[in-house]
Formats: structure tokens, sequence, C-alpha cells
């Protein structure tokens, strides 16, 4: 998992190698100061001697100043690093995101992705600008200044041993819990995000039956859990600071102590006492930096198995090695199709379905809820790959093709119209970038987008807020439509994507199918019979088989469900698909 993360680092690697030397600089400075000090002490104020007083405090100024710009610059790199860092993995996550089919995004939800981009790229990379800098600094200055705490008086050096010791086993026990508490601190930022994410998207549903209230109430839970656990974990946090001050006090009086003792008996000068005070305050600082790291390694280690879990993903739908770039017409195959969502292949959604659509035909699908309807198209583009049997496409294989290939091939307005922030401009040319003008105001005639867009006042140029909230759901439907119809594709997919539109516009709408693009493929999923009434064919869908195909009078003749639903449209008869 690290390694997966680090090689993330990519044209940030000199800055990540940079920083630890810089800081291994500054402690070596930081490490010289006491031994000047105590130069200064016995052989300067001791013997009355300012030339020594002079020429050592040069030196201090000269060498502070090496550690003051080594600091800087290990302070510098070490930020480009890590936030580097944090740019690269969000761009591969977000790069890799691109590549998933339906089945690789239905395994994580949309907040615990953007959880994932966010604040867990954020724990990794302030975690990792810790690790280059305090975890290379701290380790350096802790053994240079037991090693010389040991060369000046042996005795002395072992306060700090049993100081760092008791540290060592305190802290361990902390990370220890802290490490189980943001294990699960970061499924509860998961369930806020998600509960944010619900509110937002739905406001006016929310509004419009008056659940103000209950979303309060849930956000204010959601909330509070999310608090309750980062207090649990930060109370243990806390208490490392007087464990801390603890053991820098008590080691700076017992050395005091001891220390007194030995400069009376002419064993210890006064600068070595001072140097040693020096390098207890250095060891133990260091050891407060080095449980500040591995706390911060224990809170990010969650989150950066989070990340990785996004970054390993691997699609499930990928290129052939030799993929076929052309499809030849907008002919449909379905060859003893059996489809399910479920890896073992249980709980079939379709079954042994077998269909030839001619290029250039219209077909009109019509089920009940969970008849395979949806699942059926997206067998086609393959947003899907089937468990048993093939989907053909221009008389090929879907699987020989580019993916890129077949998409642009088939056009498909989802039953989640999605329009995106922009001019109205901008969201037709998601179909075809490269569309004139005129081209984008060609395909609204088609979907009768033309009739509204001309009257608001900066026509297409009008802007569009994110999600297509600023129109309505049927003006939605008839944009997506368009932006579909610009792509010039070879099959036309509608999946109740007319569903908000009146009748009248809606037979306009096939109106136009019919004579300007009759050379494309139009599969028309609908509950309104009117819809697909004047299909070339008409599918009936029922428990994921297909169990009636034929034209409008010959369901009507043979096929009763087909018959009942017609009826109850047109004034008579029940109606109910899912009866």
């Amino acid at each position: 998992m690290v390694k997966n993360l680090l090689k993330e680092i990519k044209e940030y690697k000199a800055d990540a190698i940079k920083t630890p030397l810089y800081m291994i600089l500054e402690v070596a400075m930081e490490m010289i100061i006491p031994l000047l000090m105590a130069v200064i002490v016995d052989d300067g104020v001791g013997h009355g001697d300012m030339s020594v007083i002079l020429k050592t405090g040069g030196i201090m100024i000269v060498v502070a100043a090496i550690g003051l710009f080594a600091g800087m610059r290990g302070g510098a790199c070490g930020a480009k690093a890590s936030t580097g860092l944090a740019k690269n993995l969000r761009m591969s996550m977000f790069e890799n995101i691109q590549t998933f089919s339906f089945k690789n995004i239905d395994k994580f939800s949309s907040a615990s992705l953007i959880t994932r981009l966010t604040t867990d790229v954020t724990n990794v990379q302030n975690a990792f600008q810790m690790v280059i800098r305090l975890g290379t600094r701290a380790p350096a200055s802790l053994i240079v200044a037991m090693v010389l705490s040991y060369s000046i008086e042996p005795t002395l050096a072992n306060v700090y041993l049993g100081a760092v010791g008791f540290l060592l086993v305190v802290l361990s026990i902390g990370i220890f819990a802290v490490f189980k508490i943001f294990s699960v601190l970061f499924e509860k930022y998961d369930k806020l995000n998600n509960s944010v994410q619900e509110n937002i998207t739905g406001m006016r549903v929310v509004k419009a039956y008056v659940r103000e209230e209950h979303e309060k109430n849930k956000f204010t839970k959601a909330s509070r859990s999310l608090a309750k656990q980062f207090i649990k974990g930060e109370s243990i946090v806390a208490l490392a600071s007087p464990v801390m001050m603890f053991a820098i006090y008590g080691s700076i009086l017992l050395i005091s102590y001891l220390g007194a003792q030995l400069i009376v008996s002419d064993e210890l000068t006064t600068g070595e006492l001072m140097s040693m005070l020096a390098y207890c305050m250095n060891i133990l600082i260091s050891l407060m930096m080095l449980s500040v790291v591995f706390l911060m390694i224990a809170i990010s280690t969650a989150s950066a198995k989070r990340i990785n879990e996004v970054l390993i993903e691997k699609a499930d739908i990928v290129d052939p090695e030799n993929p076929i770039t052309e499809v030849k017409d907008g002919s449909i195959d379905f060859d003893s199709v059996d489809f399910s969502y479920n890896e073992d292949g249980s709980g079939k959604v379709l079954e042994n379905v077998s269909l030839h659509i001619k290029s250039g035909e219209t077909i009109g699908i019509i089920g009940g809820t969970g008849s395979g309807k949806t699942t059926l198209v997206n067998l086609i583009s393959r947003l899907y790959d089937v468990n048993e049997g093939q989907v053909l496409v221009g008389g090929e294989n879907v699987k020989n093709y580019s993916l890129d290939t077949l998409r642009e091939e088939v056009s498909h307005v989802l039953q989640a119209n999605v329009l995106f922030s922009g001019s109205i401009y901008d969201n037709l040319r998601w179909g075809d970038i490269n569309a004139t003008d005129e081209e984008c105001k060609a395909a609204c005639k088609i979907a009768c987008a033309d009739e509204f867009i001309e009257d608001f006042p900066e026509g297409y140029n009008t802007h569009i807020e994110q999600g297509g909230t600023n129109v309505s759901g049927g003006q939605r439907q008839r944009l997506c439509i368009a932006r579909a119809i610009l792509r010039k594709p070879k099959i036309l997919i509608l999946d109740d994507s007319t569903s908000a539109v009146d009748t009248a516009t809606d037979a306009k709408i096939r109106k136009g199918f019919r004579e300007d693009i009759p050379d494309t493929t139009k599969i028309i999923i609908a509950q309104r019979i009117s819809s697909v009434q004047d299909a070339d064919r008409i599918i009936v869908m029922d428990d994921g088989a297909i169990c009636g195909i034929g034209t409008h009078e010959e369901l009507l003749e043979s096929n009763d469900i087909y018959k009942d639903v017609y009826e109850s449209q047109t004034g008579a008869g029940t109606g109910d698909f899912d009866a």
C-alpha cells in the first residue's frame, strides 16, 4: 500500500529527498551550539577570556544561521513535496474513477469517493510532510544528543534513557488506541457527507414534503456521532502533552540535582551541565515530535487504505488487445443473454434473451418495474458485461470494440437526466465538442428544445445551473435528447426520457426522429403506450424475459399485458405493469 502511494511523488521526488537532508543539516547545527556554549562558559567566562567569548560567539552565529537556512529550505521542500503528492494522488484517483464501469462505481458511494479525494488525501499529505521533516529530524536529533550526552557524562545520560523508555511505552499504548478510533472515524465522515449530499441535491423534495426538521435531525445525529468519535480520539492525543511535560521537567530536575553534586565533586563543569540540560531538551522534544509523527501516521493509515482501494480498483470492462475502431451499422443482436448484478451469477435480471434489431429500426420497450428494460439497453454500450451469451452491434461482439468507438456510436439518454453548469451551448457540445451553432440548433429542433430555448432572454447562451435545476424536468429531458442527437450516433437509446414531456411534444420528437435521423437505430423505453405505438416493433418485458414482440396491432391481439396496459391508458382495464 505504502509503495503504491509513494509512486505518486513523481516529479516531486527531488524535493522529497532534499527535505530530510536539510533536516539533518539543521540538527547537526543545533547539536554543535551546546558544545560552543560550554566553551564560552568554561573557557571564556570561567577564565575571563573575552577573545574566546567573541570568537566562539561568532562561530555560534554562523552555525545558527546555517541551521536557520537548512530549516527554512527543509520546510519549503517538504511543503512542496507533500502538496505535490496530494495533487498527484487526487489526479490518479480521479483518472482511475473515470475508467470505472457501472459495476465498479457501485462499490463506492459518491459521498465516500468525495471523502477519499478530500479529507483522506489531506491526512496522507500531512502525515507525509511530518515523516520527511520531523520523522528525519527527531530521530537524528535524539540519537546525536544521546551520543553527545554519554560522551560528556554517562551517569546523567542514563536519566535520558529512562525517560525515553517511559515515553515510548506510554506513547505506544496511546497510538494503538488512536489508530482503532480513527479507523472508524472515516466511515462516519462518509455518512455525514452522504447526508449533506442527499439534502443539497434533493432540496426541492425536502421542502415539498416539509422534511426540513427530519433532515436537520439526521444531519445532527451524523455530526454528533462524528464529533463524539473525534473527541474520543483527541482526548487520548491530548494526554500525550502532560506525559511529555512530566518526563521533560522530571529529567531536568533530576539532572540538575545530580549535576550539581558532580560539579561540587569536580567531576563535571558548569558548561558541561548546561550542555547536558540543552541535550535533555533536545532529546525529549525529539520524542514529542516523534509522538506527533506516529499519531499522524496512525490517523492517516486508515485514510491511506481508503485511497489505495480506489487506486488499485481495476475497471472490469476494458478494451480488448486489438480493438475494432469502426461500427459498421446500427444493427443489434442479443444471443442467449443472461445477466446478473451479483458476481456469482445469482439473482438473474435477464435470462436467455435473444433478439435481433435491424439497423435503422425504431424499437419500443415497455414492461413493469424491475422487468430488465434498462439493464437490457445498458448491455449495448457495455455499461455492464453479460454473464452468458453475447451482444453484437454492427455484427460484432461489443467486447471486440474499443470502448470509445462503441460509446461514440451508441448515444444513451439515461433515466436520470444530468446537465452541467455552463451555457446551453456548453451542455449540447458534450455530444460533439466541435459542433457549430447551427448543428446545435438543428439537434434542438429535432428534440423540440428550440421552442423554449428561444424564449430565454439569452437564448442558447442561457446559463444552466449544476444539475439543470433552473429548467423544468421536461426541458431538461429535451436538452439531453438534443445532446445525444448531436453526436450523430448509429444507435440512439432513450431510457424513459420523455416521461416529463407532454404527449403532443412527445409526438413531435418521434416525428423528428423519423424524418431527420431515419438511418439511426432508435430504442425507446417508455411507460406510455403512445410513446412507442408507432415503433416498427415493440418489446414487452416481464421478469427479465421478453414475453411479447411485434407491432402495436399485433400485440393488442396476442399479448395480454400489452392489451391491459393499452386499455388502462385509453380508459379501460387495470393496466398495472407490476400486477
